[in-house]
């Protein structure tokens, strides 16, 4: 079970109990790594995917974190250190969720300050120490921040507006970053579109199709395809890129 393009190395992923956190770090165990995973409210289903990672032979620890609290997110780098005895790779997936459930019920300005704290400020405050402890290490680290293919065209809408700076915010903040940190510290984005997740699963027939025909690939894309490119940033295979954004979208942005 050592094969793998991640074998020997250990990863964190946040809001990694479902959708594209789920994938990405089951696709790190499959690649070969040690997984520590976050979650902020629901530990059942951490704990589920937990046990799909043991269930693989790999080691892993499922993590309490509130990107929106400051205590919480300086304890995140040192408990998946604990945990897994070392950390190679940072993945800041975890955001807030403005569409489905409670989040699509809040007022304009409650969706924008959520963002700003969990989206935004959260991914630079955790980046800020995923950098700092990677530094220390002989071989560095690779950190991975979360963005929106969009962001780079526009998409009319009062949430797309909202989504589009904070996430815009993500890509800009992490180019400075990834100059700051390098050579030691490899920093990139993935910029996902229309994936197959919660929000795309609650949308009618014809928007779902739409969706799909809007690209050139002409499907929806699925949180492992996002888990993919996540796994190739993260691995040796990437050793010569950094400061770059990958769009994870079939082609609707170019």
């Amino acid at each position: 079970m050592s094969d793998g393009p991640l074998a020997g190395r250990a990863v964190l992923v946040t809001g990694a109990s479902s959708g594209i956190g789920r994938a990405i770090a089951i696709a790190s165990a499959r690649a070969g790594a040690e997984v520590a995973i976050t979650y902020r409210a629901n530990k059942s289903r951490a704990s589920d995917v937990e046990r799909e990672i043991s269930a693989l032979g790999r080691r892993s620890a499922v993590i309490h974190l509130d990107l929106a609290d400051d205590r919480s997110v300086r304890a995140v780098g040192p408990a998946a250190y604990d945990a897994l005895g070392r950390l190679d790779v940072w993945v800041n997936n975890a955001g807030a969720d403005i569409l489905t459930g409670t989040g699509a019920s809040l007022s304009t300005i409650e969706k924008l300050d959520l963002l700003l704290a969990v989206d935004l400020r959260g991914t630079v405050l955790a980046s800020w120490q995923a950098a700092e402890l990677l530094a220390t290490q002989e071989n560095g680290g690779v950190i991975i921040n979360m963005s929106w293919d969009h962001v780079l065209s526009g998409m009319a809408g009062l949430n797309p507006q909202m989504y589009a700076a904070v996430k815009g915010g993500v890509l800009a903040f992490s180019k400075s970053l990834a100059r700051s940190v390098a050579p030691h510290v490899r920093v990139n984005v993935l910029a996902p579109g229309w994936i197959g997740t919660s929000f795309g699963q609650d949308l009618d027939d014809s928007t779902h199709r739409a969706v799909a025909d809007s690209a050139p690939l002409k499907r929806w894309g699925t949180p492992e395809d996002v888990a993919g490119a996540a796994v190739f940033l993260a691995s040796p295979a990437a050793s010569f890129v950094t400061g770059h954004t990958m769009l994870i979208g079939g082609g609707v942005v170019m």
